[in-house]
């Protein structure tokens, strides 16, 4: 798997220690890493590229990875249920993954699949797929890579999916559990497909919102839940701006954000 990179800023010059400032960071960088966990709906996606793009950091949206992965998996005219044969699915797929927030992308065999793996039959079956425990060790595998390579750089790094902070980066400095009620999230991500040309009803939202937390809360292997040292952050009722607020201000109470001095010429 290859890994895009965000551009890093310059690291010759002196940092501080950033404060907020109107539910942003002026001028701030994000140094070590922000775990995002949480279900579908909760606005994860958004505010974990909105945040690492303000805080000049990498992004890693490890869903899209096994996203991904289903697709090949599908493609491949293999049963989602059938874990051998999804485990060498997923050992022969070539993933390149981006990580700059603007424009993250996926791409399988060399194709961008960034659409496709959003579509309703991929959603459908990446539970099955996520749940094989060679998938899981192999997708971890490479994800905690594309972490260590932005702190080799020494360039922060926002992740997010459903085992995040319990197993791909229990290193991480900041760690979040996003949640929301299971009816918001569902009118959330109808809305999302919507606006994406999906034609979905509410109703079958819902309830693939509540068999998806089901089945990613009961598997065997890496289980959707808050880790103890976890913050949860309840998106119900606050809208992108709200919650973007709430986590300038865990990254900088966490020490995560310096920014550089201005200079004179």
């Amino acid at each position: 798997m290859d890994a895009g990179q965000a551009v890093s800023p310059d690291r010759g010059a002196a940092r501080h220690e950033a404060r907020p400032n109107g539910g942003t960071v002026e001028g701030a960088e994000l140094r070590g890493i922000v775990a995002m966990d949480g279900p579908s709906g909760t606005g994860k996606s958004t505010v974990s590229r909105r945040l690492a793009r303000g805080l000049r950091a990498r992004y890693l949206d490890t869903g899209a990875m096994y996203r991904a992965v289903t697709l090949a998996v599908l493609r491949s005219d293999v049963d989602p249920t059938d874990a051998p044969s999804v485990a060498r699915v997923a050992a022969e797929a070539r993933l390149t993954v981006g990580t700059d927030p603007e424009h993250p992308e996926i791409r399988l065999d060399g194709e961008d699949v960034a659409a496709e793996i959003r579509g309703e039959r991929v959603t459908r079956a990446v539970s099955a797929v996520a749940a094989v425990p060679e998938v899981r060790g192999l997708l971890v595998s490479r994800q905690q890579e594309v972490i260590a390579e932005a702190d080799g750089a020494d360039v922060g790094i926002v992740v997010e999916g459903r085992d995040i902070g319990e197993v791909v980066a229990p290193q991480a400095g900041l760690k979040v559990y996003l949640t929301a009620d299971a009816e918001v999230r569902a009118r959330r991500r109808t809305a999302q497909d919507t606006a994406q040309g999906r034609r979905v009803s509410l109703d079958e939202t819902h309830a693939d919102v509540r068999r998806r937390d089901e089945f990613d809360s009961s598997r065997a292997v890496s289980p959707l839940r808050r880790g103890t040292d976890a913050v949860e952050v309840d998106t119900t009722h606050l809208d992108v701006a709200g919650v973007l607020a709430e986590l300038f201000r865990l990254v900088v109470e966490n020490g995560l954000a310096v920014t550089r001095p201005r200079t004179t010429r």
